[in-house]
């Protein structure tokens, strides 16, 4: 347990006030309205199946519609920034809409419910009709993409008539070859209408790449990639596709001109979003990204927002989740420079989502060259690093907390680490972060809390192969601690990893100082073997008398 390297954490994800592990946020966090105007906004989309019946789909005018009810995004942005945020609005809300009916019309086929059938696919038809007339309303259609519409809209034809051919009978023989014809063609209609909104929502994404290409103005290119990165929220799918469409290289021809440095920190977040897929990586490294970063980090007349967005894209492409790793190969080529950087900006950082940024860069390094964890001993990291964890400025919540004792845990593997450690009072820290509770209720900071307290057990343990560590962190009681986690579940939040840990630390200390352990708690938790100590520990329950 000592000896291997700790579990990654989620360091690729924001977790601080404009950062969310969680994962992405969601569409109406970016839209800036409250409920009522999103409510009326949605209405614009909801359409009365008979009404569009009647009126063959035929598409409001899209003037006379805008007038009456745009969503209020921001101030200040100019006619064409707002033509094409809206074009992106309508299509995945249109899109969202389609997807619903078609979801609604699977379960109810399964189910038999031929009515309900028969009237979802009239709805669904009646919605992809008005969202291709509106789209090709607002914009030019490319030519491969009408073939799509076209086909399209002959499949959602079929399924309306075939669907009220069910209505008209009981014959179940008949409804059942019925059934099996209808779910071919809802798969069809389906796998055509996710075809068709990719290139739409690549022909939109064109737009704005081009865009930001073709501009001088910092405030359309500054519209244009605003409008990526609330793409980019909507999930790694579309992440791929504005990966492909060559969003990255676009966004580093920014990042290389002085003449639009105040755009740096914008274009560098929307490149971290877009690199939680392979693609964005493998077009990062082809224009030599990495390099980029690595000349922004270290330039001292970078702003502080500029370097912790690049620190945020180098813990992105880091990240030990990814499977592919070829980019890394350019990485090694400039660690030493990006290491110094980001250790430096973890100790000059103005506030913590600034210092979360650098120091889960920081985190990912460690795990996948140890020169990395040589570099921040020679920086005095560890004196940085613990230092930082007395000020509430810098690390003020568990995720912060997570990146600096995944660090500590991954230098701990070093034999040199243990002095260090001892000479900045690290011993004390660690029992600290031992303790680590959540907050609130919050399933990702009580997620966190349960990795400070693991980790921290990992590098106490391992720390401990030197006897003074361990003489040190028995004379500042760490004993009960950890005999309290392993114990009590509730200490621990239910967290067997957070149990393993404990258990693999006390064993450590039991075996430099056996005096230290009590004899019932040396029968229970230290003479077993480490499954059954385990298996005893997870099992037990708390008495509240």
């Amino acid at each position: 347990m000592a000896s291997g390297r700790m579990a990654s954490p989620q360091s690729s994800s924001r977790q601080s006030s404009s950062l969310s592990s969680s994962p992405m946020s969601t569409r109406a966090q970016s839209l800036q309205v409250d409920s009522v105007q999103r409510w009326m906004e949605d209405l614009r989309h909801m359409t009365e199946v008979e009404c569009m019946c009647v009126l063959q789909a035929k598409p409001i005018g899209v003037e006379e519609d805008s007038q009456q009810g745009e969503l209020i995004v921001g101030s200040g942005v100019g006619a064409g920034d707002h033509v094409a945020r809206n074009n992106l609005q309508t299509l995945l809300r249109r899109a969202l809409v389609v997807s619903t009916e078609l979801g609604k019309m699977f379960q109810r086929l399964e189910k038999g419910r031929w009515q309900r059938v028969h009237s979802t696919a009239v709805r669904a038809n009646c919605h992809v009709r008005s969202l291709v007339h509106e789209y090709s309303a607002a914009r030019s259609t490319p030519p491969e993409m009408q073939k799509y519409e076209k086909s399209l809209l002959e499949k959602c034809m079929e399924l309306t008539n075939i669907t009220e051919r069910c209505l008209h009978t009981d014959d179940e023989f008949f409804l059942k070859s019925m059934r099996e014809a209808i779910h071919e063609i809802l798969t069809d209609v389906s796998d055509s209408f996710s075809n068709m909104i990719d290139m739409a929502l690549a022909n939109e994404i064109r737009v704005l790449i081009k865009q930001i290409e073709s501009s001088d103005s910092l405030h359309t290119i500054g519209s244009a990639i605003s409008n990526l990165l609330s793409l980019t929220q909507d999930g790694p799918q579309l992440c791929s596709i504005i990966a492909k469409e060559g969003a990255v290289v676009a966004l580093f021809k920014i990042c290389r001109q002085d003449r639009f440095r105040d755009l740096y920190a914008h274009a560098l977040r929307t490149v971290a979003s877009i690199c939680c897929v392979e693609e964005g990586i493998n077009q990062l490294d082809k224009v030599d990204g990495i390099l980029c970063l690595a000349d922004i980090l270290t330039d001292e007349s970078s702003v502080e927002a500029a370097r912790a967005e690049a620190a945020a894209v180098v813990a992105q492409i880091t990240s030990p989740h990814h499977t592919s790793t070829q980019h890394l190969a350019s990485f090694l080529e400039s660690m030493h420079d990006i290491v110094t950087a980001l250790i430096k900006l973890c100790e000059t950082a103005s506030c913590g989502e600034v210092f979360l940024l650098a120091s889960a860069a920081l985190a990912n390094i460690t795990f996948f060259d140890s020169m990395a964890c040589e570099i921040l001993l020679q920086l005095n990291a560890i004196h940085i690093l613990l230092q930082a964890c007395k000020d509430r400025q810098r690390v003020d919540t568990p995720y912060s907390k997570d990146q600096v004792v995944t660090i500590l845990a991954n230098l701990s593997v070093l034999e040199q680490c243990a002095s260090e450690v001892l000479q900045e009072q690290g011993i004390e820290r660690l029992l600290l972060l031992l303790g680590e509770k959540p907050s609130s209720s919050s399933p990702s900071e009580g997620a966190a809390c349960e990795r400070v307290q693991q980790k921290a057990a990992v590098t106490l343990a391992r720390l401990s192969r030197d006897p003074d560590v361990a003489q040190t962190a028995i004379q500042l009681k760490a004993v009960p601690r950890l005999i309290e986690l392993c114990r009590s579940p509730t200490e621990r939040n239910n967290s067997d990893s957070v149990l393993v840990a404990c258990l693999a630390a006390l064993r450590r200390l039991a075996a430099g100082c056996p005096d230290s352990i009590e004899a019932a708690d040396h029968q229970q938790l230290i003479k077993p073997r480490l499954v059954d100590s385990f298996l005893l520990c997870s099992n037990m329950e708390e008495s509240f008398v």
